[in-house]
């Protein structure tokens, strides 16, 4: 006689090691944008110099070409997205995280020995770009999977505790990656960094990915995949379902995250390029303060997951835009005195609002998407939110400032996608949270 196993028996009667489930999502989003923010950060501070120099004489249009690289990798997100969700929802969300591991590790590995321009020409922006196309294609599927591990294998009550683990990677990774960067720039003097130490921050990710696997091969599947898989009722074609019967939850979605994704690139990339080369703070205090506010940042982010377990994600969400709204104007204009407390401080401010729309953000999309296309709904919402939100958010930050010459313009553009975000969370239904996975 043929039995039905819930997903509820699943957890009762294979109950996970939690912390190992806990700390694989952490550790392997960790290492995943580690990679990611130590790009950004080059890009703000090396790559114009190393890659587009022959742009322009004063470096404006190179650094404006640096910060576009940054943004085109989003535009291959949709489709490591695409691809990671289909196999993710068919095969398993475990194996598709080892496999955006180790492409993305691969990828920051050969960017740090990769020669410049003044050594093969245009050969090295372009082999450039194609690295960073890997990166954004690998960035693509690992969020979604990540999240889901988490939040799958999480008590009801508890959903958003468990998905702000994968969360708090981003800022521990931004917070790892500026350390590392401080030190060496400490170590070497900015000079020497500037012209082959940056490279040792890339190659590190060898050794973090293999640590990263050996943490991930230990976890078990999430049991709720293995429920569909028991009943056989995974999707043949998750993406095309999700298209054809979830746009609209989609494009909320993405908006949803839009804002905080532009709001922290903002404070990963541009502000720490601005402060070092435009106010001319001394890139070591300026990495020490980007460091400062990503400890800041997890924080927030952890205790904003344990907020919405009590208070709602919606709430939660909405706290933490009306946050963001409120900092940019003062925060820019602390910035804008050139005093690097000020500087940290008003980082500080932001990575409050950062973390509180943040933390949610597993949880609540999991509670958005059914089951059987949940990967491919997640992983495509997220990367459609960095497109609108952070993809191109340094760039078009320095465009505002080349034409309005003030930050104020900055300042605004943040509070409008703000106020997009907090409008497309009013628009989605309570009655979603803390219904059945």
């Amino acid at each position: 006689m043929e039995t039905t196993v819930s997903a509820a028996e699943t957890r009762s009667t294979r109950i996970p090691d939690q912390r190992r489930i806990l700390g694989a999502t952490l550790v392997g989003t960790t290492i995943e944008w580690y990679d990611f923010f130590i790009y950004a950060q080059a890009a703000g501070l090396i790559f114009a110099d190393q890659f587009f120099k022959p742009l322009g004489h004063d470096g404006t249009l190179a650094q404006i070409v640096s910060w576009a690289t940054l943004g085109i990798s989003f535009l291959f997100r949709p489709l490591g997205a695409a691809i990671a969700g289909h196999l993710g929802d068919r095969y398993g969300r475990k194996m598709v995280l080892a496999g955006t591991l180790i492409l993305m590790g691969l990828a920051t590995a050969l960017i740090g020995v990769l020669p410049t321009y003044a050594a093969i020409g245009a050969a090295a922006p372009v082999l450039l770009i194609l690295l960073r196309i890997l990166q954004g294609f690998s960035a693509g599927g690992e969020w979604g999977g990540a999240a889901l591990l988490a939040v799958e294998h999480a008590p009801v009550r508890r959903r958003g505790v468990f998905g702000a683990y994968p969360q708090i990677g981003v800022p521990l990774g931004l917070a790892v990656a500026t350390t590392v960067l401080l030190a060496l720039s400490a170590l070497f003097g900015q000079s020497a960094y500037q012209d082959w130490g940056w490279r040792i921050p890339f190659l590190l990710s060898f050794v973090l990915v293999a640590v990263g696997l050996v943490v991930r091969s230990r976890v078990a599947e999430s049991p709720v995949f293995e429920e569909i898989r028991h009943r056989a009722s995974e999707s043949s074609a998750p993406l095309g379902v999700l298209l054809k019967d979830h746009s609209p939850v989609v494009l909320r979605a993405a908006l949803i995250f839009a804002g905080n994704n532009a709001a922290g690139y903002m404070l990963i990339a541009f502000m720490g390029s601005y402060a070092a080369k435009t106010l001319k703070l001394p890139q070591t205090q300026v990495y020490a303060a980007v460091a400062i506010g990503a400890v800041i940042w997890t924080a927030v982010t952890l205790w904003s997951g344990y907020l919405s377990d009590r208070f709602g994600r919606i709430n939660t969400f909405l706290v933490g835009y009306g946050l963001l709204f409120v900092t940019a104007w003062p925060a820019w204009i602390l910035i804008d005195k050139a005093d690097i407390t000020l500087f940290a401080f008003a980082l500080a401010i932001l990575t409050l609002g950062l973390g509180l729309s943040y933390g949610p953000q597993p949880a609540l999309y999991a509670e958005m998407f059914p089951r059987r296309i949940r990967y491919s709904g997640l992983s495509v919402s997220y990367a459609l939110g960095s497109i609108l939100g952070g993809a191109f958010a340094p760039m078009i930050a320095q465009l505002l400032l080349n034409k309005t010459h003030g930050t104020w313009s900055i300042a605004i553009y943040l509070m409008i996608m703000s106020a997009v975000s907090a409008a497309a969370l009013l628009a989605t239904p309570r009655s979603i949270e803390r219904s059945a996975l």
